[in-house]
């Protein structure tokens, strides 16, 4: 039997009024010992994915632990990309367990999680494990998580994997949001974001508009 294709997007795309996105512990001492990934990578990867977040008006929670007397700040990339939201600071290392965290999360309503943070065998296992047996479907931004070993990380992303998680990457998260160019309310805040934080693609992009004037689409 012959199938008909139509051109709509498939269901298991993410769209930016489908899902939550939550940041976790992306804090100075957290990463001090990763080592999955250099502090560079990551800090462009946590902003581009916050910026995403923030320009698609996709619902956030940013969750540090032990603010204040270990962990310190949360990334500045991050913060910036919500001004005045509160930090929910947490003493457990699973946000799941956390009663603050999961007011938020029934608050906003959505049966889709984003999750990325540090560390992937720990603050992002504990949450991704503990939504998925709740029925929720969960994502993860691997290139923004992070761990004190690639080892680590990787057997991390294949637990949550294993258990029906669905990995992605930050530049990936953008530009599903993004996902056609003829939306062009949305076409200069998403090129900016690559060029800002998209590495060899964004200068791609400058390269291609400061030479020919080029458009994506």
């Amino acid at each position: 039997m012959a199938i008909k294709a139509t051109p709509i997007p498939g269901s298991l795309l993410l769209t930016p009024k489908d899902h939550a996105l939550i940041l976790i512990d992306f804090q100075s001492q957290m990463s001090f010992a990763t080592k999955s990934i250099d502090a560079v990578n990551l800090r462009n990867n946590a902003a581009l994915v916050a910026n995403a977040a923030a320009g698609f008006g996709v619902p956030t929670i940013l969750t540090t632990v032990a603010e204040k007397s270990f962990s310190g700040p949360m990334f500045g990339e991050i913060t910036s990309a919500f001004p005045g939201q509160k930090l929910l600071d947490r003493t457990s290392m699973n946000t799941w367990e956390d009663a603050a965290v999961i007011e938020q999360v029934n608050a906003i309503g959505r049966g889709r999680i984003v999750l990325a943070g540090l560390w992937t065998s720990v603050c992002i296992v504990g949450p991704a494990l503990s939504a998925i047996d709740q029925g929720f479907e969960v994502y993860v931004v691997a290139d923004a998580c992070g761990d004190v070993s690639a080892e680590a990380h990787d057997r991390a992303m294949d637990r949550m994997v294993q258990a029906g998680a669905r990995p992605m990457t930050s530049l990936q998260y953008l530009l599903e949001l993004q996902r056609d160019w003829a939306r062009t309310e949305t076409y200069e805040m998403t090129t900016g974001y690559a060029k800002a934080f998209g590495g060899a693609y964004g200068l791609g992009i400058i390269y291609a508009k400061s030479m020919f004037n080029a458009h994506e689409g």
